[in-house]
């Protein structure tokens, strides 16, 4: 589980009764792509001939290009999901962090579920002595990568739902 019961105004939209702008949310789901398209390789490495995952993370490029609407985002995510499905480890987690992705079109806290998953590929990607550290390294890479518009709103949503996703924002 990735969503709190109670959702954060910050990352709910405006039109929504939130704060969150459109501009936000469009870096959001900017940044979660970049997350699952950085782990997206244990995927494919697993699945080359499967490209759900990568469909997933394309559709919500064309989402943020105001392309296709937010309900051809939405159910996207479950056929990049899907893909997970009768898989474990890291090509399961990369699978589940692109169909997270996407899903942020719909609901904008999505964004920590697919950050991480991403994270959880990468670790179980690595030799067990070196978890730790891939773990580590993966949400540092990630953090890199936030703009400034959201880097403030995301570290404190990290910090506040870390718990409930694995605690691997720590």
């Amino acid at each position: 589980m990735i969503l709190s019961k109670q959702r954060d105004p910050r990352l709910v939209t405006i039109r929504r009764g939130g704060t969150l702008t459109d501009a936000d949310h469009h870096l959001l789901a900017d940044w979660v792509t970049a997350c699952a398209t950085h782990v997206l390789h244990h995927f494919e490495a697993a699945r080359p001939g499967d490209d759900r995952p990568r469909r997933a993370i394309e559709l919500t490029h064309a989402w943020i290009r105001g392309e296709v609407p937010m309900k051809q985002a939405h159910d996207m995510a479950f056929v990049a999901n899907a893909a997970a499905r009768d898989l474990t480890g890291a090509p399961k987690f990369a699978a589940l962090s692109a169909g997270q992705a996407v899903a942020v079109a719909h609901v904008a806290a999505h964004d920590l579920g697919a950050a991480a998953y991403a994270i959880r590929a990468a670790e179980a990607a690595a030799p067990e002595a070196e978890r730790e550290t891939a773990r580590r390294a993966e949400c540092a890479w990630q953090r890199a990568q936030l703009p400034d518009a959201i880097r403030a709103l995301v570290l404190d949503d990290q910090q506040q739902r870390n718990a409930i996703c694995w605690s691997v924002f720590d």
